[in-house]
């Protein structure tokens, strides 16, 4: 028994799977600089020439010299996968070919240049998405980038430098790296570099030094890289201590959590807290609560949620959006339902008075947070944006007819009091203009609401307080009674609005969960696919208001569109090929084989019109789902519905496709099991006859002149009944085989059940001879459409099974009963035991009370079922009070 130190050091599961994982992935080794012309380019070029000395094959995928001479010279003696030529805007341009580079598959390849944005019309938007692709088949990679260039750290370059790098590399990509190696010189001899012209060209040069160059940046990157290499370091060491269970002081576990939203400092935040969780070594999440508003968001703002969403996961992080009326108490269940210790959050930016009037959120997390961490990021002003909503929403968010319909209010209302004043209260006057502002703020929003209010306040004032017709008032105390109706009004104007936007986000959010609701109790027990990729399709399309395409693989693993919805136009088409052009299906093709999302708003082929989502479950991917992107980007809560549909979908495929197979697994079983009871049957069965046919055959030819005329007639009668009992087994099982296939076809006519009957005993001649045979048919008996041929066989099969199990009179006999013709074979042996009487139309099916000597293979009552149920008759069996067994059909009599 492993003792307790044993099994604290056993390794996890997970720690195993990513163990295999690393084994089968290629290796990262990362050149990394405080600044171009350090020689990251050409420390990679040497390592590459001693791992070519030593045997490796190498190859250089993209590498970019600058004009560098040394640098040049290096690149000699190594093969260069060639450059892919890409048109844009009319210009030729290189890109590295990555097919090519995947084709060739060397040991390691050399990828200069990781933060590079790719040419538009390639695989993917980003070079270090090339290099995972070449990682992910198992190639070694070495690859070059600056410190600049690092996501999480791209804000405290743009504080050092004043340049925001628009080019970065997410940070997983670099803690996930094998190896970073540290190329570090001194500023001066940098700076001697770039005079000598051995970084940039003359001209660019002196612009570098004067701007970006300068000593103080350069040590303050030296420093930033230096920090970020130790840091790197320090995670190896814990993480080399953990897999070789060395125990040590591991730090506290811990969770950040990063509080997103629409506003454009947001980034900055999320990499702030991607900054903190890597110091402490901890978990993180982003978040974004979705709040009742003074105004609603608009498209500009919900791209920008979008982004910073993505943005937080492509950092690493866990991302989860919510809603709720109270923004503080939301976070803070949020962080406590996440063992979060610590909460990153933006420092307010409104005026004290603004503060006071509304409180603060930074304030009230502060206080009410307990033993959570609040850390209060300062956003840089360079990246401040105003929206449209927050500068003019008086002008550019309310359509000038929703104030015309608020003066049409308060004119109806004016209109009414003035018709009433002298039968209606002053107070009551006063009170009626509570109406328009009410309902324009139901209708409209809170400013028609609030125009409303300063208009009835004038009309008020004009034509209801003396004196008439100005704006003065004879008592200074109606100036506050008019302060009071504004509050009043703005108060429930506010409310009102607030009240309207909150019904319009649960009506949301209801439509939302109902979509899913619907969703998956239409599909729960359909077992046919065409209804579950249409009803995807429409749920989709219904909930996104956008064009949904469903591509599933055909039988040879081609996507093939399924169906397809266009938003707007209620058009659904169903395996329709033309649906998506082949540029669209081959995006749809490539998510289906990596099983990746994909396509518009991606950085893996965004070129495509579409977003494209596997229709993955745990073990397979049963298809691809499409959805058409033309202006706004899906938000986070889209995609999660879309990634929602496509779960609840791929699981009903599944369920379809795995029934399929379990269904032809069974008739594989059926059909194996009933080939081994037809050999089990035939060979006994033909075995018999074949020996009668033998034995007498080979009698006559070997002794031919010593038997008399009758002995040898004799034995030639038995060879032609072994010969007719064969040729019943093989009719038999003809039918039967084409019973099963579908393949047999009656040539209906008319038919006289007398002639069919007299038909059948003359096949039955030889042996009814010395049988008593009794057959009543009335007079009189009308024809009846059907197959005569296959009638036959089947009164001829219900004959031979009586003379099978009974050596007593056989009786047939036929009647009419309404309208449907009843023929009966009964015979006068023991019957069929009560217990086998429901399989005695089986296949194969054949009772242990057979008379002595008597063969069969089971299959003659089965194929009397076939062909009369083909017929639209029915058969069934009983047993006789006086002994036996009586198997009748009917057949359906038209006039």
């Amino acid at each position: 028994m492993p003792s307790q130190n044993e099994q604290v050091n056993r390794p996890k599961p997970e720690e195993l799977l990513e163990r295999i994982n690393k084994e089968t992935r290629g290796k990262l080794t990362v050149f990394l600089g405080a600044a171009a012309g350090v020689g990251k380019t050409y420390t990679m070029l040497e390592v590459a020439h001693e791992r070519q000395k030593e045997g490796i094959d190498i190859a250089i995928g993209w590498i970019e010299t600058h004009g560098r001479h040394e640098t040049e010279q290096l690149v000699g003696g190594l093969p260069v996968v060639e450059p892919k030529m890409i048109t844009y805007r009319d210009k030729k341009l290189k890109e590295m070919d990555l097919d090519a580079c995947l084709a060739i598959k060397p040991a390691v390849i050399l990828v200069d240049e990781l933060a590079h944005t790719n040419v538009p019309g390639s695989r993917y938007v980003r070079r270090f998405q090339d290099v995972e692709a070449l990682l992910k088949v198992g190639i070694n990679v070495y690859t070059t980038v600056n410190i600049q260039h690092i996501e999480s750290l791209n804000d405290i370059v743009a504080q050092i430098t004043g340049v925001v790098v628009k080019e970065t590399v997410p940070d997983y990509i670099i803690e996930q790296a094998d190896n970073v190696q540290l190329i570090d010189i001194p500023p001066e001899d940098l700076i001697k570099r770039l005079k000598e012209g051995k970084v940039y060209v003359k001209g660019q040069a002196e612009r570098a030094l004067k701007a970006f160059f300068r000593p103080g940046n350069i040590n303050a990157l030296r420093e930033l890289a230096l920090r970020f290499t130790a840091s790197r370091v320090d995670k190896d060491l814990s993480e080399y201590m953990r897999e070789h269970h060395i125990n040590g002081p591991w730090p506290a576990a811990g969770r950040v959590m990063v509080c997103v939203s629409a506003s454009p400092f947001s980034a900055q935040l999320i990499r702030a807290a991607r900054r903190l969780a890597t110091g402490l070594q901890a978990e993180w999440l982003a978040v974004h609560i979705e709040t009742a508003r003074r105004f609603p968001m608009g498209d500009a703002e919900r791209d920008r949620v979008a982004r910073n969403m993505r943005l937080a996961d492509e950092l690493g992080a866990k991302t989860l959006s919510t809603t709720s009326n109270n923004l503080v108490d939301e976070i803070l269940d949020v962080a406590r339902s996440h063992n979060v210790t610590a909460i990153v959050i933006g420092k307010p930016r409104q005026s004290r008075i603004w503060e006071i009037v509304h409180g603060s959120v930074v304030d009230k997390l502060i206080r009410q947070s307990g033993g959570i961490n609040i850390y209060v990021i300062q956003a840089s002003t360079e990246q401040e944006q105003t929206t449209g909503i927050a500068t003019a929403p008086l002008l550019s968010k309310e359509k000038w007819l929703h104030y015309m319909g608020s003066i049409l209010l308060v004119g109806g209302v004016t209109l009414a009091n003035w018709l009433l004043k002298d039968k209606a209260e002053f107070v009551n006057i006063a009170l009626l203009y509570q109406l328009p502002v009410t309902l324009s703020a139901f209708w409209w929003g809170r400013w028609p609401s609030y125009f409303s209010a300063v208009c009835s306040v004038l009309l008020f004032d004009f034509l209801f307080v003396s004196p008439i017709f100005t704006f003065t008032v004879d008592d200074f105390r109606y100036i506050w009674s008019f302060l009071t109706f504004l509050i009043v009004a703005f108060v429930i104007g506010g409310r009102t609005d607030l009240l309207r936007h909150e019904a319009t986000d649960a009506k949301r959010r209801e439509k939302t969960t109902r979509a899913l609701f619907d969703f998956s109790r239409e599909i729960a027990a359909v077992i046919d696919l065409d209804i579950i990729v249409g009803k995807l399709a429409a749920q989709a399309t219904g909930a996104l208001n956008r064009d949904v395409t469903v591509l599933l693989p055909d039988d040879k693993g081609r996507l093939t569109v399924w169906a397809n919805h266009e938003s707007g136009k209620g058009k659904f088409k169903n395996k329709h090929k033309k649906a998506l052009e082949s540029a669209e299906v081959a995006v749809a093709m490539w998510v289906y084989e990596h099983c990746q999302v994909a396509g518009r708003s991606t950085e893996t082929l965004p070129g495509a019109s579409h977003l494209f989502l596997p229709l993955n479950t745990k073990e397979n991917i049963v298809g691809v789902l499409g959805v058409r992107i033309v202006e706004n980007l899906i938000t986070p809560e889209q995609r999660r519905l879309m990634e929602a549909w496509a779960g609840l979908a791929a699981i009903s495929i599944e369920r379809v496709l795995l029934t399929k197979k379990a269904r032809e697994a069974t008739l594989l079983l059926e059909s194996d099991r009933l080939r081994t009871a037809l050999f089990n049957s035939i060979s006994h069965e033909l075995r018999t006859p074949l020996a009668s046919i033998i034995g007498s055959s080979s009698t006559l030819l070997e002794a031919e002149d010593v038997y008399s005329s009758e002995e040898r007639r004799q034995l030639v009668e038995n060879i032609k009944d072994g010969a007719d009992r064969m040729d019943r087994i093989v009719t038999n099982l003809l039918d039967t085989a084409r019973l099963e296939s579908g393949m047999m076809q009656l040539k209906i006519d008319w038919c006289d059940i007398e002639e069919i009957i007299g038909s059948s005993l003359r096949r039955l001649s030889e042996r009814i001879k010395d049988r008593r045979l009794d057959v009543q048919v009335p007079e009189e008996l009308q024809l009846f459409r059907g197959d005569s041929v296959l009638l036959e066989q089947v009164v001829v099969n219900l004959v031979d099974n009586a003379l099978k199990y009974s050596d007593n009179q056989i009786e047939i006999d036929v009647s009419n009963d309404n309208k449907r013709l009843i023929l009966s074979v009964a015979d006068h042996g023991e019957g069929i035991p009560e217990k086998d009487m429901p399989h005695i139309f089986n296949k194969f099916y054949r009772s242990r009370k057979r008379l002595k000597g008597t063969l069969g293979t089971g299959l003659g009552l089965s194929i009397c079922k076939g062909i009369i149920e083909a017929h639209g008759g029915t058969i069934w069996a009983k047993n006789r009070s006086g002994g036996g067994t009586r198997v009748s059909f009917s057949l359906p009599v038209s006039d």
